[in-house]
């Protein structure tokens, strides 16, 4: 069998070990015998090993399947395109389905999981997981045959009817019933009746999880003789008579339920539906109006009065604009237009002006209104405030970007540190250890961060969390005015802190029963050209018996935190003890509020 390629075998390379590979972990065993139908495709789409279940899958021997291009197996050529071209972009694919051709001609319905494997930013190789779903495809395709032919029978009765599973969830609705409720209910999410909002007969509001259809599910018996009064989206109300009755398996267990609304428009006298459509109105906290086809105001709700700041009296007999700012009064024209042709305008965000001049944000939905005749005489509005859900998408999007911001930086830094300590760990252990030991180094800052709601963290609070771990660490006195880090000042500080507390637990006064260690800082200069000055010195620490080449540490204090903050760093090795020294400009390490003041 062949080895599967390098590119997926991981490794720990050492630059002084002439380009050889000491592996790690070896995958070959589970890629070939797993469960699950794997294959490893080349950059150029050409099968480069595949594992016995997805041979078995597809019923090709090894020598007819590997090698050749994975789009002869696809009869469906733009599903294969699509997907590599998504993975040589670097995106992951996860259950797409898909069709593929076996060896004896038939068609395999499965789900593909891929992901591309890259080296410096070049695609080596995909990686591809395949789950059958054919049996599945199968079923679903019966029971689609079957319930096609039962929603055609309901489609075709003229009366509404609809049904729920044994939790109230909408599983169907007729055409019926969707022009009934003047809306398209949403299957597999609104429960219990497919109404826009529900009312008693006598116009009290019914909440849905109380209504007929919900009592016939949670005491399982139909329930007739309870009339109901629902309104539809555009404002308007019709009485109907629900006949909801369970439905029961062949043990007479409960499995969902059938309603079927008789409407009773017509057995209503005139004047109750206006009175309750009256009442409903007025009660409602959204601003209702209602306004003829030359824009003028007919009735106006309370909750309109609450908006606009406009009573009733003031409101009526003037024109609907006079709510629309300057630069939106191109909307009515369009609106009218819209309504003259019995078009209901879907809800969309737009301003009003309020009777004090100000603006409010706000959701519109718009109706046409008609007469007995069904003439369209008017429009009917819904205009509700949304200016607190505007406010909250707005933090919303400041909250994501300020967590992409922290977590591209945090990445950058994790990635470099272990592409540092890779190129100087003799051994997989030695970089494993040397890795953890710096992740928790910076755990600890992002600690101190999150304690301050990454508004910062002092220098003497960083040493202090940096020196915990090690032993003796109260030796470090510290000394300087009080300064709050920035977040990026804090994580490469910290780092470097640990770096410096590390070595001297190893060589220095950490590592013994005598010596000093002391930071200081201070700041010179005056406005944008302020400058931090830090230095850790060890005195009279343990006799240095040797200067090793440099490591992560030195690279770490010389180069990277240093350059972090836009400074300069020094590292001096004397006979008892490291002395560092960092000056950078204090722009660079404080929180920007504190740059401007």
């Amino acid at each position: 069998m062949n080895e599967l390629p390098q590119a997926n075998v991981v490794a720990f390379k050492d630059p002084e070990m002439s380009g050889t590979d000491s592996p790690n972990f070896d995958y070959q065993d589970f890629f070939e015998n797993g469960a699950v139908a794997l294959h490893l495709v080349s950059e150029d789409g050409i099968i480069l090993h595949a594992n016995t279940a997805e041979l078995d899958l597809l019923g090709y021997p090894a020598e007819d399947y590997v090698g050749r291009h994975i789009a002869d197996f696809y009869p469906d050529r733009p599903v294969i395109e699509d997907i590599l071209e998504r993975l040589t972009r670097g995106e992951k694919i996860a259950r797409y389905p898909a069709r593929l051709r076996a060896r004896d001609g038939a068609i395999k319905h499965v789900e593909i999981t891929s992901s591309g494997h890259f080296r410096d930013g070049k695609l080596i190789n995909t990686r591809c997981f395949t789950v059958d779903v054919t049996d599945l495809e199968r079923a679903r395709t019966e029971l689609r045959q079957q319930d096609n032919t039962y929603h055609q029978i309901l489609d075709a009765l003229p009366v509404a009817i609809y049904t729920t599973d044994q939790d109230g969830t909408i599983t169907y609705y007729n055409r019926a019933a969707a022009e009934l409720a003047g809306r398209e209910p949403n299957v597999g999410k609104d429960k219990w009746c497919v109404t826009f909002k529900l009312f008693t007969a006598d116009g009290k509001e019914l909440p849905h999880d109380e209504c007929p259809m919900a009592i016939a599910l949670n005491e399982n018996r139909p329930v007739r003789n309870q009339e109901a009064v629902a309104q539809r989206p555009d404002g308007s109300f019709y009485p109907f008579l629900p006949y909801p009755t369970p439905l029961r398996d062949e043990h007479g267990t409960l499995i969902g339920a059938v309603n079927m609304l008789l409407d009773l428009t017509d057995r209503q006298r005139a004047e109750e539906a206006k009175q309750h459509l009256s009442a409903i109105v007025e009660s409602s906290f959204d601003a209702i109006v209602s306004k003829d086809l030359n824009t003028i105001i007919k009735s106006w709700n309370q909750g309109a009065e609450r908006l606009f700041g406009y009573t009733a009296d003031e409101a009526i007999g003037q024109s609907v604009t006079m709510l629309i700012p300057d630069n939106h009064q191109d909307e009515e024209p369009r609106i009218l237009e819209r309504i003259r042709r019995g078009e209901r305008v879907e809800p969309f965000e737009t301003t009003r002006q309020r009777r004090d001049g100000s603006l409010v944000p706000v959701s519109l939905a718009i109706s046409p209104v008609r007469n007995a005749a069904g003439q369209i005489v008017g429009a009917s509005k819904i205009a509700r405030d949304i200016t607190l859900a505007r406010e909250s998408e707005q933090r919303i999007h400041m909250l994501m970007r300020e967590v992409n911001h922290r977590v591209k930086n945090q990445y950058s830094v994790i990635l470099s540190m272990i592409r540092e300590t890779n190129k100087r760990s003799e051994t997989p252990k030695q970089f494993e250890y040397q890795v953890r030991e710096r992740i928790m180094a910076l755990s600890r800052s992002h600690d101190l961060l999150v304690a301050a709601d990454w508004k910062g963290a002092t220098i003497s609070d960083l040493l202090a969390a940096q020196a915990q771990p090690f032993p003796r660490g109260d030796v470090i006195a510290m000394s300087g005015p009080l300064l709050v880090l920035n977040a990026n000042a804090v994580q490469y500080l910290g780092i470097a802190f640990h770096e410096l507390a590390t070595n001297s637990a190893k060589y220095g006064v950490l590592s013994a029963d005598k010596g000093q260690i002391s930071v200081i800082w201070t700041i010179t200069g005056s406005g944008a050209s302020r400058l931090l000055h830090l230095t850790w010195a060890e005195t009279d620490g343990p006799e240095v018996q040797s200067i090793g080449q440099g490591g992560f540490g030195t690279v770490v204090l010389k180069r990277v935190a240093p350059a972090a903050v836009g400074g300069q760093g020094k590292l001096e090795h004397g006979p008892h003890g490291v002395t560092w020294s960092l000056e950078a400009p204090l722009t660079a390490v404080e929180p920007a509020v504190a740059n401007r003041g």
